[in-house]
């Protein structure tokens, strides 16, 4: 179990980050071409990848105490 959910918190730590990038990215391109519907789906993709992150970390902070 240690090492499998080591590997997927860091795993879901990297894919969620570059989602969070990828969504602020996108809203800001929303905004710039005055696009609200890019800017909500970009802001909404980079909720997701914050979660995702924050839910990587926690899989590795649960290895750690196991």
């Amino acid at each position: 179990m240690d090492k499998d959910l080591r590997d997927r918190g860091t795993e879901n730590e990297v894919k969620g980050k570059a989602k969070e990038m990828k969504g602020e990215l996108r809203g800001d391109l929303g905004d710039a071409t005055d696009n609200t519907s890019e800017h909500v789906k970009g802001r909404a993709e980079q909720v997701k990848g914050k979660i995702q992150k924050n839910f990587g970390e926690a899989e590795k902070a649960v290895d750690d105490a196991v």
